[in-house]
């Protein structure tokens, strides 16, 4: 790996001494937690923390706690040593990159966080059954080690967001949750880290998620009433015929609950398979 001068951190005891000494120096920490692969939308998270914060950590885990069965822990895409030098380029002066064994000694008899049944049993959640345990049990593994000051996530993952806010304010974590907008491409497509499996032909076809949104947000602002069922006549003229829709839902923001019709606060959220990728978008209202 080539020299860097970026501190890259494998251990938990090697994290929690070098915040001990940035506190120590009076220094504000903000944490940006990733799984890798980093794009443009993981650079804004970055761009904000640094912001905001005098020393800004970055984590690259690809964790295996909230992958299912059949899903694709083992392709995620990796690539360490491009996710340094983007960091680098940012000005990031830390990444943790531990591996799962030193994440989970005990990954058999693990204690996992468990969300509420209410806040998880839909959107992502109906098909990805223990998935969010994996996300709390893991970010709020990094919080403890990591310890900062304000976390950044974004908005692209609502659910997750929506499901960590909750669990910060229950658990009395003392850190600031920083919620940062969906960062998209010149063509409007939500930036993800899967969408390098996209084929050129796929990517054209995952134009039409995001056009969705914009559908569905320009008729509520022309005035009309809309209800599920129109949410969803405008997805099938929009999306292109070849994607496999696994949901399309409206939420109150504020509560993730479900709302009958589109209003103010309303969260549009949509998740996709194209050529057996899974992609998801949202817009707010």
């Amino acid at each position: 790996m080539q020299s860097t001068s970026v501190k890259l951190l494998t251990t938990k005891i090697d994290v929690k001494e070098y915040v001990k000494n940035a506190k120590a120096d009076g220094k504000t920490v903000g944490f940006v937690p990733t799984m890798g692969a980093l794009h443009e939308g993981h650079e804004s998270l970055i761009t904000c923390a640094i912001q905001d914060t005098d020393e800004v950590i970055v984590s690259i885990f690809v964790n295996p706690t909230q992958f299912g069965p059949n899903e694709d822990f083992d392709k995620y895409p990796r690539q360490l040593e491009k996710d340094i030098a983007r960091c680098e380029k940012l000005g990031v002066k830390a990444i943790f990159a531990p591996t799962p064994e030193e994440m989970y000694s005990d990954k058999n008899n693990l204690t996992l966080v468990l969300p509420s049944e209410k806040l998880k049993n839909k959107m992502c959640g109906k098909t990805r059954a223990g998935h969010f345990d994996g996300v709390a049990t893991v970010v709020l593994k990094l919080f403890n080690i990591v310890q900062p000051d304000a976390a950044y996530f974004g908005q692209k993952d609502a659910q997750q967001l929506f499901i960590i806010n909750k669990m910060v304010k229950d658990l009395d974590i003392p850190v600031n949750i920083v919620g940062c907008p969906i960062v998209r491409d010149e063509n409007g497509l939500a930036l993800s880290s899967r969408n390098a499996y996209l084929s050129e032909n796929a990517k054209i076809k995952a134009l039409t998620i995001s056009k969705t949104l914009i559908n569905i947000q320009n008729y509520y602002v022309g005035g009309k009433l809309m209800d599920i069922d129109t949410v969803m006549a405008i997805a099938k003229d929009t999306l292109d015929s070849l994607i496999t829709l696994e949901y399309l839902e409206i939420y109150d923001y504020n509560t993730l609950l479900p709302v009958t019709t589109v209003g103010a606060d309303t969260l549009v959220a949509i998740a996709v398979k194209i050529d057996g990728i899974r992609l998801i978008d949202n817009i707010l209202i």
